[in-house]
Formats: structure tokens, sequence, C-alpha cells
């Protein structure tokens, strides 16, 4: 039986290899392979699903969908399959999401990619690249990453404002203020007809 399922792979400006734009990221050459590609791509999702948790899911449908498509259009002749596309379109979303919102933890969060997977920059560029290796399907994800990046700014979460929290105060208090301004204005009211019906 054959058990090869490489044909579900994209397969660039051909209609057998469409529907590899879904099923891409589920086929793998071998053990070796989904197995290379597992630890990050589970890293990088709970870093996205723990830290974007609003915007995940639809960011980790476009890095797919995207990565997918752009490896359909500029891939060279041949089967591109394996989920490092998504690696590498979770791993540039997270990197530039981070210093975009200029936010600590999602900073920090950029810098640990950095440190973590830096070196998959050389891996998207066809002279740096092992033979073999699709290097459109990484260059793919990361422009697919990049671009979610940047439409989804303002989007997620955000920087906190410095000040935000005096404000809150400060209206509570004036408020409050306001409550027993009412109050001793009410006594005051109610003290002057209590006189006035002595009289």
């Amino acid at each position: 039986m054959d058990w090869d399922f490489t044909r579900l792979g994209v397969y660039p400006l051909s209609k057998k290899g469409m529907f590899g734009i879904f099923a891409h990221p589920l086929i793998h050459s071998g053990f070796k392979h989904l197995l290379a590609n597992t630890l990050p791509l589970f890293f990088l999702s709970w870093c996205l699903f723990y830290f974007y948790r609003s915007i995940a899911p639809l960011i980790f449908f476009i890095i797919w969908i995207g990565c997918g498509t752009i490896t359909f259009l500029i891939g060279k002749p041949g089967w591109h399959i394996g989920a490092s596309g998504i690696i590498y379109g979770l791993a540039f979303f997270l990197f530039f999401s981070g210093l975009l919102r200029k936010y600590i933890p999602l900073i920090a969060i950029s810098l640990l990619v950095t440190f973590l997977y830096g070196g998959l920059v050389w891996n998207m560029l066809p002279y740096f690249a092992p033979s073999g290796t699709s290097w459109e399907g990484h260059l793919s994800g990361a422009v697919t990453g990049t671009i979610c990046a940047l439409a989804f700014m303002n989007h997620g979460p955000q920087k906190p404002e410095p000040f935000a929290n005096e404000d809150e105060e400060e209206e509570v208090a004036n408020e409050a203020n306001e409550t027993d301004n009412d109050e001793i204005n009410s006594d005051e009211t109610d003290q002057k007809d209590t006189e006035c019906e002595k009289e």
C-alpha cells in the first residue's frame, strides 16, 4: 500500500497543487521532518494563543492559508509540504507585533523568539537554504506573518495608557465629593425648613 501523501502538498501554479494550500502543513516527508516541526509549532502557537488570545484564531488561519497561497504563486515546480511555513509566519508575527505595540511583555516575547529562532531567517533565502528545502514556503510564511503584524497592530493586546488608572481614580473621587456635597446641601435645607417651622 502506498502511504505517500506528498501529492497533498502545494504544487505551484498547477490545478493538482491547489488543494495543498489547505493541506500542506499536515503533510511531512517522514517522522524526522514531523518531529523537527512539532516543537516550534507547539511553542509558537502557545505564545500566540496566550498573549494574543482575542485575535489568535484569525491570525493562525490567515498564516495557514497565506503561506500556502504565496508558495503556490512563487514556488519552484515540485511538491511543497510541511508546517515550516506556519512556523515562520508565527515567528515573524510574534517578533514584529511585539515591537510595533511597544508593550514590555510582548517585546519580551519578541526577544525570546529572536533568541530561539533567529537563525531561521537564513533558510528562507535561496542561497543559504539546504537543497530539498522549500525556502519559498519559509519566505511565504515570513511575509504573511509580517503583514498580519502590521494589519492587526491596533487589535488585540495594547500598551496600557500610563495615567489611565489615575484618571479613573480622580473621576471616582470627584463623584464621591459631589455626592457628599449634595448630602450636605440637603441637610442644610432640611435644617432651614425646621427653623422656619419653629418660628
